[in-house]
């Protein structure tokens, strides 16, 4: 088996990060969300691995390089449009070749990773199998209808009037029976040729799709929201861990990661928290569910469930919280502006809040 992970998208709903890094490459606990998905597929057995990418290609390669630091041999396939996630699967036709693959979507974090469900599927054998999930608005994805067995029997994308509340989660299973199916596709109204109904393609052909209801946690990490969800999420798995520099006039409490050459002085840490590498936070408080990115400065300041990406520095501001703070920000107090602060900054901001 082999994989393909869809890399390509240009992130709008995490504007302005996303105008100056890839969205799969926004960190979450510190590592990029892309990299919990390409663990997941190595852990599964697989080893050859398609990356889909589109502009932001130089960087996910610089950051991926050949794959070998995952166990992975990776290609890397570039799409010249986001054209949908079955225009992954066409420009990928050569690379995959008669192979099955799971197809995974690099903005998607699943807790529990895919080993099960690669091998049901190796077992089973059907022509595609995908996950599914309950959502609140099944309006905003794919949906899944189901029949009494089970068994998938119809989807729609993005529908008015959803059938189910079963949304499709971003991993996905195929025979090579799938390429018969993306070749007949037509655009969608959005201009882009769907997975979706290159599956509904399958069952209308008499071949058996298979899903899975997933009970675990799973989110596309496409908004603020849900990347501050995420990193909660995964902060709450961490182990303690102190190997920078902590004062003893400082209080680390709970589950707290202070990295190499993290300095933290005269400040109390409420965990979980992760301070990256080269970090320095003083006279300061720093609350749960927090990511502090390699090389950030937090002085006399206080931020809580937010993830601060590197070397970004934020002074003398009086709280700061659920927000996402670029690379190579500055947050410096300015006059006359609430107490409490919500941000979400680009790259190379540069803004005063007065404390």
């Amino acid at each position: 088996m082999k994989a393909l992970v869809l890399a390509g998208g240009s992130g709008t709903r995490l504007r302005p990060i996303t105008h100056t890094s890839a969205k799969q490459l926004v960190p979450v606990a510190n590592k990029p969300v892309l990299f919990y998905g390409l663990e997941a597929i190595a852990e599964a057995g697989i080893r050859e691995l398609g990356l889909v990418v589109g502009d932001t290609q130089a960087e996910i390669e610089a950051a991926v390089g050949d794959g070998s630091a995952f166990g992975l041999q990776v290609t890397y396939l570039r799409q010249e449009a986001p054209l949908g996630l079955a225009h992954g699967v066409l420009i990928a036709r050569d690379f995959l070749g008669d192979d099955d693959f799971v197809m995974y979507l690099g903005d998607n974090f699943i807790v529990g990773g895919i080993n099960g469900l690669v091998d049901r599927f190796a077992r089973e054998r059907p022509a595609a199998q995908i996950m599914l999930t309950r959502v609140g608005d099944p309006r905003q994805f794919g949906v899944a209808e189901l029949d009494a067995a089970g068994r998938v029997i119809g989807l729609e994308e993005k529908p008015d009037r959803p059938k189910s509340d079963l949304a499709l989660v971003g991993v996905y299973l195929f025979s090579p029976a799938i390429h018969a199916a993306v070749a007949e596709l037509k655009p969608s109204g959005r201009g882009e040729l769907e997975i979706t109904d290159a599956i509904q393609w399958l069952i209308e052909s008499g071949l058996r799709v298979e899903s899975s209801v997933i009970s675990g946690y799973w989110k596309d990490t496409g908004n603020v929201t849900d990347m501050l969800e995420v990193n909660r999420l995964v902060l709450e798995s961490l182990d303690r861990r102190v190997s920078g520099q902590v004062d003893q006039a400082s209080e680390l409490i709970g589950r707290v990661v202070v990295e190499p050459g993290a300095v933290v002085e005269r400040s109390r840490v409420v965990g979980p928290v992760i301070i990256g590498p080269g970090a320095r936070v003083q006279d300061s408080y720093v609350g749960p569910f927090t990511s502090i990115g390699a090389d950030c400065a937090i002085g006399r300041s206080e931020i809580e469930y937010s993830i601060v990406l590197p070397r970004a520095s934020i002074q003398g501001v009086g709280r700061i919280e659920s927000s996402l703070i670029g690379h190579d920000v500055e947050v410096t107090p300015a006059p006359d502006t609430p107490k409490a602060h919500r941000l979400v900054l680009g790259d190379h901001s540069k803004v005063q809040i007065s404390s």
